[in-house]
């Protein structure tokens, strides 16, 4: 058990995109960080910090019981990108700033949905932020899974189905879950990106219909079916996505301070945006609102005049492009695994040869980690957080070892027999024109290997690499 617990945390140990500051708090965005009060300033950092950012939370209870602040050090998940640019006169720092939710935090097939808190998988908060000459202008976005109760089994198939469960509870989960939302950033227009139809459909129609109950004058929800209206590459049709959300944008604007710290205005509410993996269609569109909405605050600042854009920029409008698509490839290795699809288009305004051969390899490389990887990284995600707790005793009994099938059970074992199958019938049916048995031996190796592949994809739940720790904490 020692040894299982040691591999894990070795797992741990290798989780990318976390960051600390000593002296400023970076669980919370500017507006909120501006908003605290006096007394709230003075606390210790990790006092001061938004509980659902704190990475380290479980990790430091321990130190916190014992009152040894000047040791806590509050470190969050997510990613930081920024870039400096000259546009005339004008010096702009950009920064980009991503932080993951730990409520419900996981890996891409393991973590799917809410749970009855109304938490949702792969929440991540994104705060775009510009300093010129004193000013401080800043626009946050939030992203999360459907929030209902509904998962992805993985069983090898390459999209395992939609499972929603409970269905009883959708209303009160959905609820709970954009009542924290008007709680923490104000008004809420929903953008959901799936599909309309197939396997998604299902999820797109019980999302919208519980929206119903939940929409009022503080949260509206508005579907945009991605793949059907900007295809494979013509995302410049998010334009008409935009002309449907402007009024909100315009509506509950973004921070602006002055260039003594004072609040000009604030933001007054959040799109949140989702599709199924909350991470391709997602970037795309959270990465032309942001270039938006960095457009009006330029225009505010005097950057720009009213017929200027990025876009004329060249230079400016090339590393725009970067900060956004590194940005989506950090959240995305860490919910998938591997960087972003689609990030050909946010990178170069386009879609490229060389960004689709990409998508292609990381879509591969997604169901390989999801099936025979995500497994054990969830196992060490739920320990690090502190969502399964390990109790000692000297009664304490090894784990059980699996038998029959699940013993020997693996995913490269059965790939190379069927491999090894097929390579064989190959070298069999060359030689049939010279012997009958031959064609016999063909025969015999090709039903083997499709007997071995029939049977992977019977029992594909057993071949795959699932959590094993089902001690949840809360």
């Amino acid at each position: 058990m020692e040894t299982e617990f040691y591999r894990l945390l070795n797992v741990a140990e290798k989780t990318p995109g976390l960051y600390f500051s000593y002296n400023v708090n970076i669980t919370l965005s500017a507006q909120r960080l501006h908003d605290l009060g006096d007394e709230s300033k003075l606390l210790p950092l990790w006092r001061q910090a938004d509980p659902r950012f704190l990475w380290n939370n479980y990790m430091m209870e321990v130190l916190i019981d014992n009152k040894l602040d000047p040791y806590l050090l509050p470190v969050v998940q997510g990613s930081f990108q920024n870039f400096q640019a000259a546009i005339g006169k004008d010096i702009l720092n950009v920064m980009l700033i991503a932080r993951r939710c730990t409520r419900r935090n996981g890996t891409r097939m393991w973590r799917r949905g809410a749970d009855s808190d109304g938490y949702v998988a792969n929440f991540v908060e994104t705060e775009q932020i510009v300093q010129l000459n004193g000013h401080t202008a800043s626009f946050v976005q939030v992203r999360g899974s459907i929030p209902l109760l509904w998962d992805q089994i993985v069983d090898l198939t390459y999209k395992p189905k939609f499972e929603i469960v409970r269905l009883e509870e959708a209303s009160r989960v959905v609820d709970r879950h954009f009542l924290d939302l008007r709680k923490k950033y104000g008004n809420v227009v929903a953008v959901d990106l799936v599909n309309k139809h197939g396997g998604e459909g299902r999820l797109c129609e019980k999302f919208g219909n519980t929206m119903q109950h939940v929409a009022n004058n503080d949260v509206r929800y508005l579907h945009f079916d991605f793949h059907r209206i900007c295809g494979h590459v013509h995302f410049e049709r998010l334009s008409i996505l935009y002309d449907q959300i402007e009024d909100f944008l315009i509506k509950n604007r973004y921070l602006l301070l002055n260039e003594k710290g004072e609040k000009v205005e604030g933001q007054l509410g959040v799109v949140r945006t989702n599709c199924i993996d909350c991470l391709d269609r997602t970037n795309v569109t959270q990465s032309m609102i942001g270039r938006k909405m960095l457009e009006f605050q330029l225009r505010r600042l005097g950057v720009f005049d009213a017929e200027e854009n990025i876009s004329t920029h060249p230079n400016f409008d090339e590393s725009f492009k970067v900060l956004w698509a590194n940005h989506g490839d950090d959240v995305s290795i860490q919910y998938s695994g591997t960087p972003a699809l689609k990030g050909d288009f946010v990178r170069y305004g386009k879609r490229t040869i060389q960004g689709v051969l990409n998508d292609g390899w990381n879509a591969l490389m997604r169901y390989y980690l999801n099936n025979f990887r995500d497994g054990t990284k969830q196992d060490a995600i739920d320990l690090m957080q502190g969502h399964y707790i390990l109790s000692v005793s000297r009664s304490m009994t090894p784990t059980s070892q699996a038998g029959g099938i699940e013993a020997i059970a693996s995913f490269p074992l059965a790939l190379l027999l069927i491999l090894t199958g097929f390579f064989l019938a190959t070298i069999s049916l060359g030689r049939v024109r010279n012997d009958l048995w031959n064609l016999l031996f063909s025969i015999m190796w090709a039903s083997m290997s499709l007997a071995i592949a029939a049977f992977v994809k019977a029992n594909g739940r057993v071949f795959c690499n699932r959590p094993r720790l089902h001690q949840p904490r809360r």
